[in-house]
């Protein structure tokens, strides 16, 4: 049986100034659950639908998950589990962050794609979106134990430290595809709404664009999701071949 003080409890996790007080965040989905389990990242508890699922799990039935999901559709299994202690990552020759993105699906997304192409950290902004919603850690699919999300204050302070190259996303700058790419960079995607702050616009040193390649009246722009996907893709390409070069 869920008490009353724990359906609150998970409930006011989707709020992150009761993530941030308790140390705790909400995951959902077998795919997720599971990931997160057989990390080190700790269970605080474990609800499901199905019986014998876990040995620490509670069984519950349908009506009782509607009313501790975060989401319209409650899926069969939730956890809530400990935020982790930020862990020491190696700095790496790509940094890859972004700045004021606020869809936690976008967020989530491009958590899987640093986690897919090799990215141990993503750095973020003080204003993306939490890493810890619960939207956020779905879209993820679970790559949020293997790429942490460290974030900056001043962002722009904190990238023109690292003493690199820093290329800006954005529609209006050159061809990724033309553009000759260091082997040592970081690349920054803005918000979807309204792209960089004043303040890492600053300390951009070139900006890089997708190239439209539909002639006439075609798509507007694409999300930061779908760019950071591509960008990453030419970017570890470009970097791989240089490497190979050398």
């Amino acid at each position: 049986m869920v008490s009353k003080s724990q359906r609150k409890q998970i409930l006011q996790l989707k709020q992150k100034k009761y993530r941030q007080q308790l140390g705790l965040f909400v995951a959902e989905g077998v795919k997720v659950v599971e990931e997160l389990l057989s990390s080190s990242w700790k269970c605080n508890s474990l609800f499901t639908l199905e019986e014998h699922f876990h040995s620490h799990a509670l069984t519950v039935d349908l009506k009782t998950m509607k009313q501790i999901t975060h989401f319209k559709t409650p899926s069969p299994l939730l956890g809530v589990f400990e935020i982790p202690s930020r862990p020491n990552v190696q700095p790496s020759a790509v940094t890859i962050a972004v700045d004021a993105v606020s869809d936690p699906g976008n967020l989530g997304t491009i958590i899987r794609l640093c986690d897919w192409f090799g990215v141990d950290e993503l750095i973020c902004s003080a204003e993306t979106v939490d890493c810890f919603n619960p939207k956020v850690v779905q879209a993820s699919m679970g790559s949020i134990v293997r790429v942490s999300c460290r974030y900056e204050k001043d962002l722009a302070s904190y990238l023109s430290a690292l003493e690199k190259p820093v290329f800006g996303a954005d529609g209006s700058g050159d061809s990724l595809y033309e553009i000759q790419l260091p082997t040592a960079a970081t690349y920054v995607f803005g918000s979807e709404s309204h792209g960089f702050s004043d303040a890492v616009n600053e300390v951009l040193d070139a900006k890089i664009a997708i190239p439209n390649l539909r002639s006439g009246r075609g798509a507007e722009s694409l999300n930061v999701a779908a760019a950071s996907a591509i960008f990453l893709s030419e970017i570890f390409r470009k970097t791989k071949s240089l490497k190979g070069d050398d």
